[in-house]
């Protein structure tokens, strides 16, 4: 529990479910057919829950406020978020019978099929929150903007008190479902009062509609200060001030793709927040980012103390 005197290093409020993950489907899926996987796994989902999961991996104070069902799959995934570290006194636990989100992920090499119950991912809104909560924390977080449709009716008012409260703002909207990237709705509210964001390459043109990385970056930095782009294994470009300046990567053997753009945010956020310069912690995006590939699904090596430890030993930037 955290006392009033007490200040998160970061608060996220966002949404919370488990990967079911099977491996070695053919990308061509027949029906009427019994189709074999190779290999499953049952890990920590959902961008939210694993940049918190990995954030508090990293030493980072991370205080969650999430909405979970009365189900199996949300108490489980609750409890690898306990077990990671993650504040977790404002879960608020959904009314009536909706369930806990769950992610059913076909994984084909580094390209993947994603397919997902929203459940309670939606039933969060800004009433639900604890301003008090949220305003402890130096850094507010928000991951998933098109699946969190509960928040966005008074969501621009929670972030313009959370700026006035003097903390800094950062999102990664991650795909939206629509396919629309709307600017005249809830994204084109948000982003002026970013003062980083996180997409990836393809992200970021479909968020600011510009046909190539560099035109999309000069539209994007009218509005917002910081852009952190993640490159898969090129590893990063950081745009601040008309410059871009790009990262490189961390060269592993992959074991798996999923979730390592999360975790590259924790890298990022963790480094940042540490008083590191946007080059230096997005190096260390690159870092926990490459981490997470070497395990299944995007919590797995972070929860691997041994592995984890060492990694960062021998890779995490210096200056």
């Amino acid at each position: 529990m955290v006392s009033g005197k007490e200040r998160l290093d970061i608060a996220i409020a966002g949404e919370i479910n488990l990967d079911l993950i099977l491996y070695g489907l053919p990308e061509d899926l027949p029906l009427e057919r019994e189709l074999l996987a190779s290999g499953f796994e049952i890990t920590l989902g959902s961008s939210s829950a694993i940049l918190a999961h990995n954030l508090a991996a990293l030493g980072t104070s991370v205080g969650f406020v999430t909405c979970v069902g009365g189900d199996a799959l949300g108490q489980l995934a609750l409890e690898r978020l306990k077990q990671g570290g993650v504040e977790l006194s404002r879960t608020l636990h959904a009314k009536g019978a909706t369930k806990t989100g769950v992610s059913v992920i076909l994984s084909h090499g580094r390209e993947r099929r994603i397919l997902t119950y929203a459940g309670t991912m939606a039933e969060m809104t800004c009433d639900d929150l604890d301003f008090d909560y949220l305003a402890m924390a130096r850094h507010f977080h928000l991951s998933s903007l098109f699946l969190q449709t509960g928040l966005h009716a008074g969501l621009v008012e929670l972030l313009k008190k959370l700026k006035q409260r003097g903390l800094m703002l950062s999102m990664d909207t991650n795909d939206d479902p629509s396919g629309e990237w709307r600017r005249d709705g809830i994204l084109g509210q948000v982003l002026p009062l970013m003062d980083i964001v996180l997409p990836n390459e393809g992200e970021l043109l479909k968020i600011a509609g510009g046909s190539s990385v560099p035109d999309a970056l000069a539209q994007l930095e009218t509005m917002v200060p910081l852009i952190v782009v993640k490159c898969g294994s090129r590893g990063a470009m950081v745009h601040q001030k008309g410059q871009s300046t790009p990262v490189p990567p961390i060269q592993v053997t992959t074991v798996d793709m999923i979730g390592a753009g999360d975790s590259f945010n924790a890298g990022f956020l963790a480094a940042y927040l540490a008083g590191k310069s946007p080059v230096v912690a997005a190096a260390a995006g690159n870092v926990t980012g490459a981490l997470s590939t070497l395990r299944p699904g995007g919590t797995e090596a972070f929860r691997d103390a041994k592995l984890r430890d060492e990694f960062l030993r021998l890779h995490w930037p210096q200056s």
